[in-house]
């Protein structure tokens, strides 16, 4: 259809698939863009956020969170991680801010909203501006709200390893305000109402019709992509906790690293299973192990691997230790140990919403060889 078209470029695809992901997320208004890390980039510059400004970012996390931070010429202030949910500690965020904070950018990890009340509560407090990354968690929820509609804007990607994923790169940026997406939309489009002719500079952000209808075609499947992921997500739950040495996070730790720690120890805990906070709707983009002790979760990796199962690590390095933000200054890259702790101990197994019951078993089956 597209092709028949002849129209490469917006168009009615594009303004369709904004209405279905306006509608998903309960937003008023959805903006197609060029990808999850433009959607961030847009959404600073429409808030007008620059130099001189700081910006809270979660340091465990896809490094277009503070990159797009440092593109708009702010400085990101790296706030450490919580160590159940893996997402932004709003306690030490609270430590972090200061005259020039101007923003602060949660990210809904792995599927799992972060502490939303929390986030607006400092946000009010100091008036900032909060910009969700959703792009692990377009569908998720908190306290029955999705993710990316309750700060000023929310951002999500439509990459191909993503729940909702399109031919290449795609995201979208959506927010409840009206001054804000028209801005927005301006700077989609190197910030021209009228062809050739530029009251300010913006950017080429726009989402391609091509993957629109691609994304458009998955949309009425997704509520089942993500229903079977949830299943996969409670199969592993039920099965792996039966396994000797493995435990489940205790969320009544979630404010207090070293309590968790503690137990842990207690429990001679060799592998943490996640957590999908009751108040929360997890879509599991991720399913994400803690592997506890030096080097066990280079070993279980290699193990896996040996097996032929696929695993990853998100994220092997915090923000605060790449080699690019050495030059930011050094109170803003402080107190980040649980972050630290994380980067060394995580990895992902296989979730997709395709995996068979004998998949799963696999890689049951592996995780008990490794533990045996």
């Amino acid at each position: 259809r597209v092709f028949r078209s002849g129209q490469f470029i917006m168009g009615p695809e594009v303004t369709q698939l904004e209405s279905a992901i306006a509608e998903l997320t309960a937003t008023k208004h959805a903006i197609g863009v060029s990808s999850g890390t433009d959607a961030i980039l847009l959404a600073l510059m429409a808030l007008g956020i620059g130099p001189g400004d700081e910006v809270l970012v979660p340091t465990f996390t896809f490094f277009a969170t503070a990159g797009c931070v440092s593109r708009v010429g702010a400085t990101p202030v790296f706030v450490d991680a919580c160590p159940i949910c893996f997402n932004l500690d709003v306690n030490d965020a609270r430590l972090k801010v200061t005259s020039r904070t101007k923003a602060i950018i949660p990210v809904h990890l792995f599927g799992q909203s972060a502490d939303m009340d929390a986030v607006m509560a400092l946000a009010a407090e100091h008036g900032l501006h909060v910009i969700e990354d959703g792009a692990q968690s377009i569908g998720a929820a908190y306290k029955g709200r999705p993710c990316g509609s309750i700060g000023h804007f929310g951002t999500y990607s439509f990459f191909p390893s993503k729940n909702l994923g399109g031919f290449g790169d795609g995201g979208a940026l959506v927010t409840q305000d009206d001054a804000l997406a028209d801005r927005a939309r301006l700077l989609r489009t190197h910030a021209s109402k009228r062809k050739y002719y530029h009251h300010f500079v913006g950017g080429n952000f726009r989402l391609d019709p091509l993957q629109a209808a691609m994304i458009a075609v998955k949309m009425p499947r997704y509520a089942a992509y993500t229903a079977a992921r949830q299943a996969n997500a409670d199969y592993y739950l039920a099965e792996l906790s039966q396994l000797p040495g493995v435990v489940q996070a205790d969320p009544a730790h979630c404010k207090c690293a070293a309590a968790q720690n503690a137990a842990l120890a207690a429990a001679d805990a060799r592998i943490v299973l996640p957590v999908a906070y009751p108040h929360n709707t997890h879509i599991w983009n991720q399913f994400t192990l803690r592997v506890l002790g030096t080097g066990q979760r280079d070993a279980l990796r290699d193990h896996l691997n040996a097996a032929k199962i696929g695993c990853e690590i998100y994220y092997p390095v915090t923000m605060d230790q790449q080699k690019c933000f050495a030059d930011t200054p050094a109170s803003s890259r402080i107190g980040c140990e649980v972050a630290h702790q994380l980067a060394a101990e995580v990895i992902s197994i296989p979730i997709y919403p395709e995996l068979t019951a004998d998949q799963k078993a696999e890689v049951v089956a592996a995780l008990a060889s490794f533990l045996a």
